[in-house]
Protein backbone atom coordinates (compact mmCIF):
# COMPACT_ATOMS: atom_id res chain seq x y z
CA UNK A 1 0.00 0.00 0.00
CA UNK A 2 2.52 2.34 1.03
CA UNK A 3 4.38 1.73 -2.55
CA UNK A 4 0.86 2.50 -4.38
CA UNK A 5 0.34 5.49 -2.80
CA UNK A 6 4.30 6.85 -3.29
CA UNK A 7 3.37 5.63 -7.09
CA UNK A 8 0.73 7.74 -6.93
CA UNK A 9 2.74 11.06 -5.52
CA UNK A 10 5.64 10.59 -7.84
CA UNK A 11 3.24 10.12 -10.70
CA UNK A 12 0.98 13.99 -9.96
CA UNK A 13 4.96 15.55 -9.11
CA UNK A 14 6.05 14.67 -12.59
CA UNK A 15 2.81 15.80 -13.93
CA UNK A 16 2.48 18.99 -12.02
CA UNK A 17 6.36 19.56 -13.38
CA UNK A 18 5.61 19.17 -16.66
CA UNK A 19 3.21 21.44 -16.89
CA UNK A 20 5.06 24.38 -15.79
CA UNK A 21 6.69 26.75 -18.55
CA UNK A 22 10.01 26.28 -19.46
CA UNK A 23 12.10 28.77 -17.90
CA UNK A 24 14.71 30.11 -19.89
CA UNK A 25 18.18 28.65 -19.86
CA UNK A 26 20.77 31.11 -17.92
CA UNK A 27 23.40 33.00 -20.52
CA UNK A 28 26.52 33.25 -19.39
CA UNK A 29 28.08 36.48 -19.28
CA UNK A 30 31.14 34.80 -20.29
CA UNK A 31 29.29 34.07 -24.24
CA UNK A 32 30.55 36.92 -25.81
CA UNK A 33 34.15 38.30 -25.66
CA UNK A 34 35.26 40.75 -23.30
CA UNK A 35 37.69 42.17 -25.54
CA UNK A 36 37.83 42.34 -29.34
CA UNK A 37 41.25 42.73 -31.09
CA UNK A 38 41.35 43.67 -34.74
CA UNK A 39 44.76 43.37 -36.30
CA UNK A 40 45.84 44.72 -39.31
CA UNK A 41 48.77 44.29 -41.09
CA UNK A 42 49.84 46.97 -43.25
CA UNK A 43 51.33 45.67 -46.65
CA UNK A 44 50.83 42.02 -45.62
CA UNK A 45 50.92 39.41 -48.95
CA UNK A 46 49.33 36.32 -48.36
CA UNK A 47 52.36 34.16 -49.09
CA UNK A 48 53.61 35.95 -46.01
CA UNK A 49 52.72 33.17 -43.87
CA UNK A 50 53.73 30.36 -46.28
CA UNK A 51 56.74 31.69 -47.58
CA UNK A 52 58.41 32.20 -44.32
CA UNK A 53 56.83 29.85 -42.77
CA UNK A 54 59.42 27.36 -41.38
CA UNK A 55 61.44 29.61 -39.69
CA UNK A 56 58.18 31.34 -37.67
CA UNK A 57 58.11 30.12 -33.65
CA UNK A 58 55.53 28.47 -32.52
CA UNK A 59 53.39 31.35 -30.29
CA UNK A 60 52.71 34.21 -33.38
CA UNK A 61 51.42 33.34 -36.51
CA UNK A 62 51.23 29.85 -36.66
CA UNK A 63 49.62 29.51 -32.84
CA UNK A 64 47.05 31.88 -34.83
CA UNK A 65 46.55 29.37 -37.96
CA UNK A 66 46.99 26.11 -35.60
CA UNK A 67 44.48 27.53 -32.67
CA UNK A 68 42.08 29.60 -35.21
CA UNK A 69 40.51 29.95 -38.63
CA UNK A 70 42.29 30.57 -41.39
CA UNK A 71 40.81 31.66 -44.90
CA UNK A 72 43.45 30.96 -47.88
CA UNK A 73 41.64 32.36 -50.36
CA UNK A 74 40.31 36.24 -48.79
CA UNK A 75 40.77 39.09 -51.24
CA UNK A 76 40.05 43.36 -51.36
CA UNK A 77 37.43 43.39 -54.41
CA UNK A 78 37.60 46.85 -55.06
CA UNK A 79 40.17 49.15 -56.52
CA UNK A 80 42.54 51.41 -56.05
CA UNK A 81 44.41 49.16 -53.13
CA UNK A 82 45.44 51.96 -50.75
CA UNK A 83 46.07 51.97 -46.80
CA UNK A 84 43.03 54.06 -45.93
CA UNK A 85 40.81 52.48 -48.23
CA UNK A 86 41.79 48.93 -47.04
CA UNK A 87 41.18 49.84 -43.19
CA UNK A 88 38.04 51.21 -43.44
CA UNK A 89 37.13 48.42 -45.83
CA UNK A 90 37.80 46.20 -43.18
CA UNK A 91 35.92 48.10 -40.64
CA UNK A 92 32.79 49.43 -42.05
CA UNK A 93 32.43 45.81 -44.69
CA UNK A 94 31.93 47.62 -47.44
CA UNK A 95 33.80 49.37 -50.28
CA UNK A 96 34.71 52.45 -51.41
CA UNK A 97 31.43 53.37 -53.77
CA UNK A 98 29.61 53.39 -50.36
CA UNK A 99 31.83 54.46 -47.64
CA UNK A 100 33.22 57.35 -49.59
CA UNK A 101 37.40 56.86 -48.47
CA UNK A 102 38.89 57.03 -52.11
CA UNK A 103 42.60 57.09 -51.64
CA UNK A 104 45.05 58.16 -48.87
CA UNK A 105 45.12 61.53 -51.34
CA UNK A 106 42.71 62.19 -53.51
CA UNK A 107 41.95 65.36 -56.02
CA UNK A 108 38.73 66.55 -54.61
CA UNK A 109 36.79 68.10 -57.35
CA UNK A 110 34.94 70.46 -55.34
CA UNK A 111 37.25 72.34 -53.62
CA UNK A 112 39.52 71.96 -56.50
CA UNK A 113 42.74 70.79 -54.69
CA UNK A 114 44.25 67.38 -53.31
CA UNK A 115 42.85 66.52 -50.19
CA UNK A 116 44.32 63.39 -47.21
CA UNK A 117 41.46 61.16 -45.98
CA UNK A 118 41.69 62.41 -42.28
CA UNK A 119 42.79 65.63 -42.52
CA UNK A 120 40.06 68.11 -40.44
CA UNK A 121 41.42 71.67 -39.42
CA UNK A 122 38.24 72.09 -36.85
CA UNK A 123 40.06 70.27 -34.41
CA UNK A 124 43.51 70.49 -32.64
CA UNK A 125 46.33 68.13 -31.81
CA UNK A 126 46.36 66.72 -28.12
CA UNK A 127 50.02 65.99 -26.87
CA UNK A 128 52.30 68.46 -28.50
CA UNK A 129 51.90 71.71 -30.16
CA UNK A 130 52.25 69.91 -33.55
CA UNK A 131 49.53 69.82 -36.53
CA UNK A 132 49.64 65.92 -36.44
CA UNK A 133 46.61 65.91 -34.84
CA UNK A 134 44.37 67.92 -36.71
CA UNK A 135 42.01 64.74 -38.18
CA UNK A 136 38.44 63.45 -37.68
CA UNK A 137 37.07 60.13 -39.41
CA UNK A 138 34.59 62.52 -41.10
CA UNK A 139 35.43 61.81 -44.40
CA UNK A 140 34.38 58.11 -43.92
CA UNK A 141 30.32 58.08 -44.62
CA UNK A 142 29.28 54.94 -43.09
CA UNK A 143 29.45 53.43 -39.58
CA UNK A 144 32.27 50.84 -38.70
CA UNK A 145 32.25 47.69 -36.59
CA UNK A 146 33.59 49.72 -33.77
CA UNK A 147 30.75 52.17 -34.21
CA UNK A 148 28.25 49.57 -34.38
CA UNK A 149 29.66 47.85 -31.25
CA UNK A 150 29.47 51.31 -29.24
CA UNK A 151 25.71 51.62 -30.41
CA UNK A 152 24.60 48.85 -29.40
CA UNK A 153 26.00 48.99 -26.01
CA UNK A 154 24.30 52.34 -25.91
CA UNK A 155 28.00 53.82 -25.59
CA UNK A 156 29.37 51.64 -22.93
CA UNK A 157 32.45 49.63 -23.35
CA UNK A 158 35.95 51.19 -24.97
CA UNK A 159 36.92 51.46 -28.60
CA UNK A 160 40.53 52.65 -28.86
CA UNK A 161 42.41 53.12 -32.25
CA UNK A 162 45.88 52.57 -32.31
CA UNK A 163 48.48 52.87 -35.01
CA UNK A 164 52.03 54.49 -36.22
CA UNK A 165 49.89 56.17 -39.36
CA UNK A 166 47.03 58.33 -38.14
CA UNK A 167 45.04 56.97 -41.00
CA UNK A 168 45.67 53.84 -40.02
CA UNK A 169 44.35 54.35 -36.01
CA UNK A 170 41.36 56.45 -36.91
CA UNK A 171 39.68 54.86 -39.36
CA UNK A 172 39.30 51.44 -37.82
CA UNK A 173 37.98 53.16 -34.73
CA UNK A 174 35.28 54.66 -36.47
CA UNK A 175 33.41 58.31 -35.59
CA UNK A 176 32.56 56.56 -31.86
CA UNK A 177 35.81 55.61 -30.49
CA UNK A 178 36.62 56.91 -27.07
CA UNK A 179 40.28 57.65 -28.84
CA UNK A 180 42.64 57.27 -31.27
CA UNK A 181 46.44 57.46 -30.85
CA UNK A 182 49.23 57.76 -33.84
CA UNK A 183 53.00 58.43 -33.86
CA UNK A 184 53.79 62.23 -34.23
CA UNK A 185 58.01 61.48 -35.51
CA UNK A 186 60.59 64.17 -36.42
CA UNK A 187 61.84 65.50 -33.58
CA UNK A 188 58.68 64.55 -31.18
CA UNK A 189 58.80 60.95 -31.01
CA UNK A 190 55.30 61.18 -28.95
CA UNK A 191 52.16 59.43 -29.20
CA UNK A 192 49.55 61.79 -29.98
CA UNK A 193 45.40 62.27 -30.54
CA UNK A 194 42.94 64.68 -31.79
CA UNK A 195 40.35 67.04 -30.29
CA UNK A 196 38.23 65.25 -31.83
CA UNK A 197 38.45 62.74 -29.18
CA UNK A 198 40.12 63.94 -26.43
CA UNK A 199 40.73 67.50 -24.42
CA UNK A 200 44.08 66.11 -22.88
CA UNK A 201 46.19 62.65 -23.47
CA UNK A 202 45.22 60.41 -20.29
CA UNK A 203 47.89 60.10 -17.79
CA UNK A 204 49.15 56.33 -19.05
CA UNK A 205 49.89 58.17 -22.29
CA UNK A 206 51.91 60.74 -20.94
CA UNK A 207 54.07 58.53 -18.90
CA UNK A 208 54.58 56.09 -22.18
CA UNK A 209 55.81 59.29 -23.87
CA UNK A 210 57.96 60.38 -21.24
CA UNK A 211 59.73 56.77 -21.05
CA UNK A 212 61.80 57.40 -23.82
CA UNK A 213 61.05 53.88 -25.47
CA UNK A 214 61.35 55.24 -28.78
CA UNK A 215 64.77 55.80 -28.26
CA UNK A 216 66.09 52.75 -26.03
CA UNK A 217 65.03 51.15 -29.84
CA UNK A 218 67.04 53.75 -31.75
CA UNK A 219 70.35 52.73 -30.25
CA UNK A 220 70.37 49.30 -31.71
CA UNK A 221 71.26 48.79 -35.27
CA UNK A 222 68.89 46.93 -37.35
CA UNK A 223 70.65 43.55 -37.67
CA UNK A 224 69.05 40.21 -38.53
CA UNK A 225 67.39 38.22 -36.49
CA UNK A 226 69.22 34.85 -37.56
CA UNK A 227 72.02 34.16 -39.16
CA UNK A 228 71.87 35.89 -42.60
CA UNK A 229 72.60 33.32 -44.97
CA UNK A 230 69.58 31.28 -43.44
CA UNK A 231 67.36 33.39 -45.41
CA UNK A 232 67.07 31.76 -48.46
CA UNK A 233 63.35 32.62 -49.11
CA UNK A 234 64.93 36.17 -50.31
CA UNK A 235 66.91 37.59 -52.86
CA UNK A 236 70.58 38.54 -52.32
CA UNK A 237 70.75 41.15 -49.99
CA UNK A 238 73.21 43.73 -51.86
CA UNK A 239 71.02 44.15 -55.13
CA UNK A 240 69.71 46.94 -57.72
CA UNK A 241 66.55 46.84 -56.44
CA UNK A 242 66.02 48.37 -53.48
CA UNK A 243 66.14 51.65 -51.97
CA UNK A 244 69.00 53.36 -49.63
CA UNK A 245 68.41 54.70 -46.09
CA UNK A 246 69.85 58.63 -46.83
CA UNK A 247 73.38 58.21 -45.64
CA UNK A 248 74.06 54.76 -46.68
CA UNK A 249 76.00 53.41 -49.70
CA UNK A 250 74.46 50.16 -50.30
CA UNK A 251 70.63 48.56 -48.84
CA UNK A 252 72.44 46.08 -47.00
CA UNK A 253 72.61 44.88 -43.62
CA UNK A 254 73.59 45.80 -40.71
CA UNK A 255 71.96 49.35 -40.67
CA UNK A 256 73.52 51.52 -38.68
CA UNK A 257 70.20 53.34 -37.08
CA UNK A 258 72.02 55.20 -34.43
CA UNK A 259 73.77 57.08 -36.88
CA UNK A 260 71.12 57.06 -39.37
CA UNK A 261 68.09 58.88 -37.73
CA UNK A 262 69.81 62.24 -37.89
CA UNK A 263 69.66 62.03 -41.78
CA UNK A 264 66.08 60.17 -41.61
CA UNK A 265 64.00 62.55 -39.76
CA UNK A 266 65.10 61.65 -36.52
CA UNK A 267 62.30 59.73 -34.56
CA UNK A 268 60.56 59.11 -38.31
CA UNK A 269 63.49 56.19 -38.78
CA UNK A 270 61.37 54.00 -36.18
CA UNK A 271 58.42 53.88 -38.85
CA UNK A 272 60.37 52.08 -41.12
CA UNK A 273 62.04 49.36 -39.31
CA UNK A 274 60.85 46.54 -37.23
CA UNK A 275 61.12 47.86 -34.02
CA UNK A 276 58.31 49.75 -35.40
CA UNK A 277 56.12 46.72 -34.54
CA UNK A 278 57.75 46.18 -31.26
CA UNK A 279 57.12 50.04 -30.35
CA UNK A 280 53.29 49.27 -31.60
CA UNK A 281 53.09 46.40 -29.50
CA UNK A 282 54.32 48.14 -26.01
CA UNK A 283 51.72 51.09 -26.88
CA UNK A 284 49.03 48.48 -27.36
CA UNK A 285 49.78 46.93 -23.93
CA UNK A 286 50.15 50.19 -22.44
CA UNK A 287 46.78 51.08 -23.61
CA UNK A 288 44.97 47.43 -22.22
CA UNK A 289 46.42 48.15 -18.62
CA UNK A 290 45.84 52.37 -18.67
CA UNK A 291 42.16 51.77 -20.09
CA UNK A 292 41.42 48.86 -18.75
CA UNK A 293 40.24 47.34 -21.62
CA UNK A 294 38.48 43.61 -21.35
CA UNK A 295 37.79 44.56 -17.49
CA UNK A 296 34.46 45.68 -17.48
CA UNK A 297 30.58 44.33 -18.37
CA UNK A 298 30.91 45.35 -21.65
CA UNK A 299 33.11 43.93 -24.88
CA UNK A 300 35.88 46.85 -25.69
CA UNK A 301 37.46 46.75 -28.67
CA UNK A 302 41.08 47.46 -29.78
CA UNK A 303 41.74 48.23 -33.62
CA UNK A 304 45.49 47.63 -33.78
CA UNK A 305 47.50 48.62 -37.20
CA UNK A 306 50.83 47.35 -38.04
CA UNK A 307 52.61 49.99 -40.41
CA UNK A 308 56.37 48.96 -40.42
CA UNK A 309 56.01 46.11 -42.49
CA UNK A 310 54.53 48.89 -45.24
CA UNK A 311 57.43 50.92 -44.83
CA UNK A 312 60.14 48.14 -44.83
CA UNK A 313 58.40 46.62 -48.41
CA UNK A 314 58.16 50.21 -50.30
CA UNK A 315 61.70 50.59 -49.39
CA UNK A 316 63.11 47.20 -49.87
CA UNK A 317 60.53 45.72 -52.05
CA UNK A 318 58.86 42.23 -51.11
CA UNK A 319 61.61 39.82 -51.69
CA UNK A 320 64.62 41.73 -49.78
CA UNK A 321 66.41 40.13 -46.25
CA UNK A 322 64.75 42.95 -45.11
CA UNK A 323 61.83 41.91 -45.66
CA UNK A 324 61.53 38.61 -44.18
CA UNK A 325 63.43 40.11 -40.80
CA UNK A 326 60.75 42.23 -40.67
CA UNK A 327 57.76 39.48 -40.52
CA UNK A 328 60.31 37.14 -38.42
CA UNK A 329 60.47 39.75 -35.75
CA UNK A 330 57.41 40.68 -36.20
CA UNK A 331 56.10 37.00 -35.30
CA UNK A 332 58.01 37.78 -32.02
CA UNK A 333 55.56 40.90 -31.34
CA UNK A 334 52.67 38.78 -32.17
CA UNK A 335 53.48 35.99 -29.74
CA UNK A 336 54.35 38.26 -27.04
CA UNK A 337 50.92 40.05 -27.60
CA UNK A 338 49.04 36.87 -26.96
CA UNK A 339 51.06 36.03 -24.44
CA UNK A 340 49.96 39.62 -22.79
CA UNK A 341 46.09 38.69 -23.47
CA UNK A 342 46.10 35.47 -21.93
CA UNK A 343 47.90 36.77 -19.29
CA UNK A 344 45.82 39.96 -18.92
CA UNK A 345 42.36 39.06 -20.24
CA UNK A 346 42.26 35.37 -20.26
CA UNK A 347 42.36 33.05 -23.00
CA UNK A 348 38.79 32.14 -23.49
CA UNK A 349 37.90 36.04 -22.64
CA UNK A 350 39.39 37.86 -25.92
CA UNK A 351 38.70 37.21 -29.61
CA UNK A 352 41.27 38.63 -32.83
CA UNK A 353 41.09 38.83 -36.20
CA UNK A 354 44.48 39.44 -38.22
CA UNK A 355 44.39 40.18 -41.91
CA UNK A 356 46.07 43.46 -44.00
CA UNK A 357 45.25 46.20 -45.53
CA UNK A 358 46.56 45.30 -49.12
CA UNK A 359 49.27 43.54 -50.28
CA UNK A 360 52.05 44.60 -52.64
CA UNK A 361 53.49 44.12 -56.25
CA UNK A 362 57.17 42.46 -56.79
CA UNK A 363 59.65 45.06 -57.75
CA UNK A 364 58.67 45.22 -61.07
CA UNK A 365 62.67 45.64 -62.42
CA UNK A 366 63.01 42.26 -60.65
CA UNK A 367 60.76 41.07 -62.15
CA UNK A 368 62.49 41.75 -65.82
CA UNK A 369 65.55 40.53 -64.78
CA UNK A 370 63.69 37.06 -64.56
CA UNK A 371 61.97 37.98 -67.86
CA UNK A 372 58.84 38.31 -66.47
CA UNK A 373 56.39 41.07 -67.74
CA UNK A 374 56.80 44.27 -66.05
CA UNK A 375 57.17 47.88 -66.56
CA UNK A 376 56.69 51.02 -64.93
CA UNK A 377 54.62 54.36 -66.33
CA UNK A 378 55.73 57.92 -66.32
CA UNK A 379 53.14 60.19 -64.52
CA UNK A 380 54.66 63.52 -66.26
CA UNK A 381 54.52 61.73 -69.91
CA UNK A 382 50.99 59.97 -69.63
CA UNK A 383 50.04 63.36 -68.88
CA UNK A 384 51.42 65.16 -71.76
CA UNK A 385 49.73 62.34 -74.05
CA UNK A 386 45.90 62.90 -72.40
CA UNK A 387 47.13 66.69 -73.56
CA UNK A 388 48.03 65.86 -77.15
CA UNK A 389 44.54 63.23 -77.44
CA UNK A 390 42.32 66.84 -76.69
CA UNK A 391 44.59 69.10 -78.53
CA UNK A 392 44.56 66.41 -81.71
CA UNK A 393 40.57 65.71 -81.41
CA UNK A 394 39.38 69.12 -79.59
CA UNK A 395 42.06 71.25 -80.79
CA UNK A 396 42.10 71.92 -77.12
CA UNK A 397 44.96 71.27 -74.24
CA UNK A 398 43.20 72.60 -71.47
CA UNK A 399 40.54 69.98 -70.52
CA UNK A 400 42.03 67.63 -68.15
CA UNK A 401 41.76 69.26 -64.66
CA UNK A 402 43.89 66.78 -62.18
CA UNK A 403 45.17 63.22 -63.17
CA UNK A 404 46.06 61.29 -60.23
CA UNK A 405 45.14 57.61 -58.51
CA UNK A 406 44.93 56.51 -62.04
CA UNK A 407 41.88 58.37 -62.60
CA UNK A 408 41.70 61.49 -65.19
CA UNK A 409 39.26 65.03 -63.36
CA UNK A 410 38.12 66.62 -66.54
CA UNK A 411 37.49 70.59 -66.61
CA UNK A 412 33.87 70.05 -67.21
CA UNK A 413 33.07 73.75 -67.58
CA UNK A 414 35.75 74.30 -70.35
CA UNK A 415 34.12 71.40 -72.11
CA UNK A 416 30.59 72.86 -72.02
CA UNK A 417 31.85 76.38 -73.28
CA UNK A 418 33.49 74.73 -76.57
CA UNK A 419 30.11 72.93 -77.15
CA UNK A 420 30.89 69.80 -76.65
CA UNK A 421 29.58 66.93 -74.33
CA UNK A 422 31.83 65.77 -71.09
CA UNK A 423 30.50 62.15 -72.21
CA UNK A 424 32.08 62.39 -75.27
CA UNK A 425 34.92 63.93 -74.68
CA UNK A 426 35.96 61.14 -71.91
CA UNK A 427 34.82 58.25 -74.08
CA UNK A 428 36.98 59.97 -76.60
CA UNK A 429 40.14 60.05 -74.42
CA UNK A 430 39.62 56.45 -73.08
CA UNK A 431 39.57 54.92 -76.52
CA UNK A 432 43.09 56.93 -76.65
CA UNK A 433 44.41 55.90 -73.45
CA UNK A 434 43.76 52.36 -73.98
CA UNK A 435 46.56 52.66 -76.32
CA UNK A 436 49.26 53.83 -74.34
CA UNK A 437 51.86 51.56 -74.21
CA UNK A 438 51.23 49.83 -70.19
CA UNK A 439 47.44 50.81 -70.01
CA UNK A 440 45.39 47.67 -70.11
CA UNK A 441 42.02 49.38 -69.65
CA UNK A 442 40.04 53.19 -69.86
CA UNK A 443 36.50 53.57 -68.99
CA UNK A 444 34.62 56.37 -68.65
CA UNK A 445 32.70 56.65 -64.97
CA UNK A 446 29.87 56.65 -67.25
CA UNK A 447 30.75 52.61 -68.50
CA UNK A 448 31.72 52.29 -65.14
CA UNK A 449 28.42 52.90 -63.33
CA UNK A 450 26.30 51.52 -66.07
CA UNK A 451 28.29 48.44 -66.12
CA UNK A 452 27.20 45.33 -65.02
CA UNK A 453 30.84 43.45 -64.77
CA UNK A 454 29.91 40.07 -61.81
CA UNK A 455 33.99 39.24 -61.33
CA UNK A 456 37.10 40.28 -62.23
CA UNK A 457 39.19 43.41 -62.76
CA UNK A 458 36.59 45.41 -64.01
CA UNK A 459 34.06 44.29 -60.90
CA UNK A 460 37.11 45.53 -58.54
CA UNK A 461 37.01 49.17 -60.44
CA UNK A 462 33.70 49.91 -60.44
CA UNK A 463 33.73 48.34 -56.40
CA UNK A 464 35.87 51.26 -56.13
CA UNK A 465 33.92 53.73 -58.08
CA UNK A 466 32.16 56.72 -56.26
CA UNK A 467 29.94 58.48 -58.11
CA UNK A 468 30.22 61.36 -56.25
CA UNK A 469 34.27 61.77 -55.75
CA UNK A 470 35.88 59.92 -58.09
CA UNK A 471 37.30 61.24 -61.78
CA UNK A 472 35.57 61.00 -65.58
CA UNK A 473 37.97 58.63 -66.71
CA UNK A 474 39.53 55.41 -64.69
CA UNK A 475 42.58 53.52 -65.75
CA UNK A 476 43.76 49.85 -65.93
CA UNK A 477 47.89 48.94 -65.99
CA UNK A 478 48.79 46.34 -67.37
CA UNK A 479 49.72 43.63 -64.53
CA UNK A 480 53.15 44.47 -62.52
CA UNK A 481 53.00 48.02 -64.24
CA UNK A 482 52.92 50.88 -61.93
CA UNK A 483 53.88 54.41 -61.02
CA UNK A 484 56.72 54.71 -58.54
CA UNK A 485 60.50 54.62 -58.43
CA UNK A 486 62.54 52.14 -60.30
CA UNK A 487 63.09 50.29 -56.81
CA UNK A 488 61.36 49.30 -54.20
CA UNK A 489 57.51 47.91 -53.93
CA UNK A 490 54.04 49.64 -54.15
CA UNK A 491 50.62 48.40 -54.64
CA UNK A 492 46.86 49.72 -55.40
CA UNK A 493 46.01 47.89 -58.30
CA UNK A 494 43.16 45.15 -58.39
CA UNK A 495 45.78 42.16 -59.45
CA UNK A 496 46.18 39.23 -57.23
CA UNK A 497 49.32 40.14 -55.86
CA UNK A 498 47.77 43.26 -54.17
CA UNK A 499 44.36 42.00 -53.52
CA UNK A 500 45.22 38.50 -51.95
CA UNK A 501 46.01 39.21 -48.21
CA UNK A 502 45.15 36.56 -44.73
CA UNK A 503 41.99 36.68 -42.48
CA UNK A 504 42.79 34.63 -39.60
CA UNK A 505 39.96 34.56 -36.55
CA UNK A 506 41.10 33.22 -33.06
CA UNK A 507 39.59 32.80 -29.87
CA UNK A 508 36.20 33.41 -28.28
CA UNK A 509 33.49 32.65 -30.31
CA UNK A 510 35.58 30.38 -33.08
CA UNK A 511 36.16 27.63 -34.40
CA UNK A 512 39.11 25.67 -35.68
CA UNK A 513 40.12 25.29 -39.37
CA UNK A 514 41.26 26.20 -42.52
CA UNK A 515 39.14 26.85 -46.02
CA UNK A 516 40.09 27.54 -49.69
CA UNK A 517 36.52 29.01 -50.77
CA UNK A 518 36.88 32.21 -52.18
CA UNK A 519 35.80 35.15 -49.16
CA UNK A 520 36.02 39.29 -49.62
CA UNK A 521 37.81 41.76 -46.92
CA UNK A 522 34.36 43.03 -46.75
CA UNK A 523 32.84 40.38 -44.77
CA UNK A 524 35.03 40.50 -41.70
CA UNK A 525 32.81 42.96 -40.01
CA UNK A 526 29.53 41.37 -40.83
CA UNK A 527 31.13 38.54 -39.15
CA UNK A 528 32.96 40.41 -36.00
CA UNK A 529 29.12 41.62 -36.16
CA UNK A 530 27.83 38.54 -35.94
CA UNK A 531 29.94 37.10 -33.31
CA UNK A 532 29.02 39.77 -30.81
CA UNK A 533 25.05 39.89 -31.65
CA UNK A 534 25.43 43.38 -33.04
CA UNK A 535 23.97 45.15 -35.98
CA UNK A 536 25.90 45.40 -39.31
CA UNK A 537 27.57 48.85 -40.06
CA UNK A 538 25.08 50.51 -41.99
CA UNK A 539 27.07 50.20 -45.46
CA UNK A 540 28.13 46.95 -45.03
CA UNK A 541 27.28 44.65 -48.27
CA UNK A 542 30.00 41.54 -47.23
CA UNK A 543 28.72 38.18 -45.60
CA UNK A 544 28.73 36.29 -42.62
CA UNK A 545 31.97 33.77 -42.97
CA UNK A 546 29.77 30.81 -41.52
CA UNK A 547 31.97 28.42 -41.39
CA UNK A 548 34.33 30.25 -39.06
CA UNK A 549 31.90 31.04 -36.10
CA UNK A 550 30.82 28.08 -33.28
Amino acid sequence: MNFFIKSILLFFTVYISSCKPNTPKQISKNQKPKLVVGIVVDQMRYDYLTRFEDKYGEGGFKRLIREGFSLENAHFNYIPTYTAVGHTSVYTGTTPDHHGIIGNHWYDKFEKKMIYCVDDNNYKTIGNDSKGGKKSPYRMLTTTVTDQLRLAQNMMGKTIGIGIKDRSAILPAGHTANAAYWFDGGSKGQWISSSFYLDKLPDWVIEFNASEKADEYLKQPWETLYDINSYTESIQDDNNFEQVFKGENKPIFPHDIPNLRGQNNNYSIIKAIPAGNSFTTDFAKAAIIGEELGKGEFTDFLALSYSSTDYVGHQFGVDSKEIQDTYLRFDKDLESLLLFLDERIGQDNYTVFLTADHAAVQVPNYLKSVKIPANYLSADKFSDYVNQITKKYFNSDDFVENISNLQIFLKKETIEKKKLTVDHVAKTIAENAVLYQGIYKALTAKEVLNGSFKKGILNNLKNGYNQKLSGDILLVPNPSTIIYPKKGSTHGSGYSYDTHVPIIFYGNGILKGSSKKAYKITDIAPTISNLLRIEFPNGTNGEIIEEVLK
